[in-house]
């Protein structure tokens, strides 16, 4: 469809060669993705407020604001957002003190980040969002279906 509006990430890596190899190649991978980029999960979230991305992949660990802090400012937000973790702390129990429902995640990946797993996060990413869109537009249309007309 032309008038799809193109799916976006939110990268937020506080190590900035490793932020700018993310969005090379992920920019080479999903050419239709639009891609933003941050240091930190205080920057993330402001982008984040300004673009409104479909999918973000964070770092835990970062200045400013973390990636826990950022993602349950963003949930509430936006409750759907997706989120694909990057992380070199094997331990998950920092992550699980942020608010009341523990830190919530669709994907967890270890560093070094193997590129084959992040793809396949990401592709299951847009997987879910097509889903969560092709269920929103037949709601919709059962409910213009179901309205008289004026």
């Amino acid at each position: 469809m032309a008038d799809q509006v193109p799916v976006s990430i939110l990268l937020v890596e506080d190590e900035e060669a490793v932020l700018k190899l993310l969005d090379r190649i992920l920019a080479r991978k999903f050419p239709e993705v639009v891609l933003y980029m941050a240091l930190n999960g205080r920057a993330g979230l402001e982008l984040f407020e300004a673009h409104n991305p479909d999918i973000v992949i964070t770092d835990i660990k970062m200045p400013e604001m973390g990636g826990v802090q950022m993602t349950d400012k963003i949930r509430a937000i936006k409750p759907d957002t997706k989120f694909i973790i990057l992380t070199g702390d094997p331990g998950k129990s920092d992550y699980y003190d942020s608010g009341e429902k523990g830190f919530e995640f669709d994907h967890y990946i270890m560093k070094p980040v193997i590129f084959g797993v992040l793809f396949a996060a990401i592709e299951q990413c847009l997987a879910g969002l097509c889903d969560s869109l092709q269920n929103s537009q037949s709601e919709s249309e059962t409910v213009a279906a179901d309205s008289p007309e004026s």
